[in-house]
């Protein structure tokens, strides 16, 4: 069953695959199904212009060529995105809030005691890792490390 419809591949199914992919591109929050969609859309324009009964253009080719088209414009897509700098971000610590807390002063809700205690930033309660401190304190945060922020006495 398969090996027939591959036998039958036409233009307009690798267009229609090529649509197919792309439309999924838009549900999937990356650009990974870009390039396979891209080059079912030019196997089925090389398909247009061969015609399918062409002797050098049988189903196997046609795959090869959507196969290594894939990978060539998935290399020069990512290429060419990384040169324009689309993948760098406005707000690079968006989603990193122990990062963004780095130089900012708070006072412990919580005294320091064998190395572990806890402040108050905001609306959230962090875990704080540094020398022995009384609550109360004022304390700079001057690292983040899993889920604990590294302070100091400001």
């Amino acid at each position: 069953m398969v090996l027939s419809f591959l036998q039958t591949l036409g233009p307009w199914t690798w267009v229609a695959i090529g649509l197919f992919i792309l439309g999924m591109e838009i549900i999937m929050p990356s650009t990974i199904l870009l390039w396979p969609g891209l080059s079912a859309l030019v196997v089925g324009l090389i398909t247009l212009i061969l015609g399918t009964d062409a002797a050098i253009w049988p189903w196997q080719a046609q795959v090869l060529v959507f196969l290594i088209l894939s990978v060539i414009i998935a290399v020069v897509g990512k290429r060419i995105m990384k040169n324009r700098k689309y993948n760098e971000s406005d707000n690079p610590m968006l989603n990193e809030r122990g990062a963004q807390l780095i130089g900012q002063t708070a006072i412990l809700s919580a005294p320091i005691t064998n190395g572990m205690g806890r402040i108050k930033v905001g609306d959230t309660t962090w875990r704080v890792k540094g020398n022995d401190t009384k609550a109360g304190s004022k304390v700079k945060v001057v690292d983040y490390d899993a889920g604990t922020l590294i302070v100091e006495t400001a």
